[in-house]
């Protein structure tokens, strides 16, 4: 067969709703500022205050930084998709969005699991947490979840940029997915699933079972705290990051792990606008909403950001001025 060189590749993105595009972008739109807006302020408010410079916030800045580079890599290419009809993307630039998809999400399953390993030493050895987690380590977890992402992601993006397109080059996407990448493929794909399946096994489900018995050690240890107020503040150390594992692992779980034989584009699509936008966005709302220190800090960071306090204070002089007269 006579093989093509693509050189772009056409985004579909939501294609088969013609007439909800402009509401599909202020939607898209809303939340990829809302992300940003979110996740920087966590990250701003973490380096500012010198109370929240512990192992968790350590981990949860690099968390919230991780959920900007996901939703940047993506959504700006959607919203022009949207609003301006622009649906090309060229080769190169389709792989290394492939690319660096893959590598986020990676390291997103090893930040998770750092921070699950630093929530269980804080819940199981509390007298040596601070020798345990001290900065040396933070620092290597961090770095080794992110290097180990990176390379995980080469194989396969390498391996999908070599193969031929000559059927279409329409990606029914709305970004360059692999499994969207490898249904345009006629060049055979068994290669890419048998190391996408093996990587699924050995680089993200190992993090996932690491993660749940760090659970079950730190499950365990609260049922053992005899007064039922100690129990709920000692868990809600771990809740936000609880909720969040399982928000993640069900959708990325959802989109990779399935047979083909059970794929659905459609699902596949749903399923990746949950936890490219919808995580993103939750994810300081879950942390900032159930940690009470953190809480705390946002709202004295907010309040200076906007002014609140200069506000306050010339409205108090107006009233008294008022009372005066």
């Amino acid at each position: 067969m006579n093989h093509t060189k693509v050189t772009e590749f056409i985004i579909l993105g939501f294609y088969e709703l013609p007439e909800m595009q402009p509401l599909l972008f202020l939607v898209f739109l809303i939340i990829y500022l809302m992300c940003l807006t979110g996740n920087l302020l966590i990250i701003f408010t973490v380096c500012s205050d010198s109370h929240l410079h512990s192992p968790m916030f350590f981990f949860l800045s690099n968390l919230s930084f991780l959920e900007i580079c996901y939703v940047t890599v993506t959504v700006p290419k959607l919203l022009v998709v949207l609003i301006a009809q622009n649906k090309t993307i060229s080769f190169k630039q389709c792989m290394i969005q492939t690319y660096l998809f893959l590598a986020c999400t990676a390291a997103e399953f090893y930040l998770l699991t750092a921070m699950a390993y630093d929530r269980y030493v804080a819940i199981c050895k509390p007298l040596h947490y601070t020798i345990i987690m001290n900065r040396k380590v933070c620092t290597i977890l961090v770095f080794v979840s992110w290097t180990i992402a990176f390379l995980d992601a080469v194989p396969v993006a390498t391996l999908i940029s070599q193969s031929y397109f000559c059927s279409s080059n329409e990606i029914n996407h709305f970004f360059c997915e692999i499994r969207a990448l490898m249904t345009l493929s006629c060049s055979g794909t068994y290669v890419i699933e048998t190391i996408t399946y093996i990587e699924g096994t050995l680089l993200c489900f190992t993090p996932f079972i690491l993660t749940i018995l760090s659970y079950v050690y730190i499950i365990s240890a609260v049922l053992k705290i005899h007064s039922a107020t100690s129990r709920q503040k000692t868990f809600s150390t771990c809740s936000s990051h609880f909720i969040v594992v399982l928000l993640f692992y069900g959708t990325s779980f959802g989109v990779y792990m399935r047979p083909k034989s059970d794929y659905s584009m459609d699902l596949n699509k749903l399923l990746t606008v949950v936890y490219i936008t919808a995580i993103p966005l939750l994810n300081p709302l879950i942390y900032s909403l159930r940690n009470k220190e953190l809480k705390e800090t946002l709202w004295k960071t907010t309040r200076k950001t906007f002014f609140l306090p200069e506000l306050i204070k010339c409205c108090e002089q107006h009233l008294v001025a008022t009372f005066q007269r």
